[in-house]
């Protein structure tokens, strides 16, 4: 499906010039305090080499480095959807679950609006609170062209319709404490065991 023109590597090349973002501060939502961790200069591969900025359910900005320095679970969606987007969220509830309990308790969810003119902050928080998200969780949105950027570097495809709903992938990605995708699955209504074993793997590691 041709859904956008900027594809991953053209959205990671655009930004490489940019050079290694500074650390940035504890995520607002996080209930794992990474602050004190020294976080290593991001490899050229990592998603949060992406300069944008977004808000969350809170209407609050953050951007995509403020997320490093634990595994985060990615994924895009719209409110209106009343299909393949309530699944996903049943996805990563049954992901976070499959974790033991120290490994759920240092992941965290990003899920990115494909419908920003629509799902206003105020939309976003009522589906945070419809969908069981607790502070772990951060709904976002952006504009259109960091939405599209976004989409580009997570490997998410979508394209708007005429009727205003969104044909799009289900695509969920893992991302380490730098932003390296480490695993992806499209694989709806349960954990996928590999996403499952990218983050143990990762808490392994410690």
């Amino acid at each position: 499906m041709r859904s956008f023109h900027i594809t991953r590597r053209g959205a990671l090349a655009s930004i490489a010039a940019l050079g290694a973002l500074a650390s940035a501060p504890a995520f607002a939502h996080d209930h794992v305090d990474h602050a004190s961790e020294p976080l290593p200069p991001l490899p050229g591969e990592s998603v949060y080499r992406l300069d944008a900025t977004l808000r969350d359910q809170d209407d609050r900005a953050f951007t995509l480095a403020s997320l490093q320095g634990g595994p985060v679970l990615a994924s895009m969606f719209y409110t209106s959807c009343d299909m393949v987007c309530p699944m996903i969220f049943e996805t990563v509830h049954a992901t976070l679950r499959a974790l033991p309990p120290a490994d759920r308790a240092a992941t965290r969810v990003l899920m990115v609006s494909f419908d920003p003119a629509r799902d206003t902050a105020a939309v976003l928080k009522k589906t945070a609170q419809a969908r069981g998200c607790d502070g772990h969780w951060v709904l976002a949105r952006a504009d259109d062209a960091t939405t599209r950027k976004v989409a580009a570097v997570l490997g998410v495809q979508y394209r708007r319709l005429a009727n205003g709903e969104y044909n799009h992938s289900s695509t969920i990605d893992v991302l380490d404490r730098s932003g390296r995708i480490v695993a992806r699955s499209g694989k709806l209504e349960g954990a996928d065991p590999q996403v499952t074993a990218a983050i143990r793997k990762m808490a392994a590691r410690g």
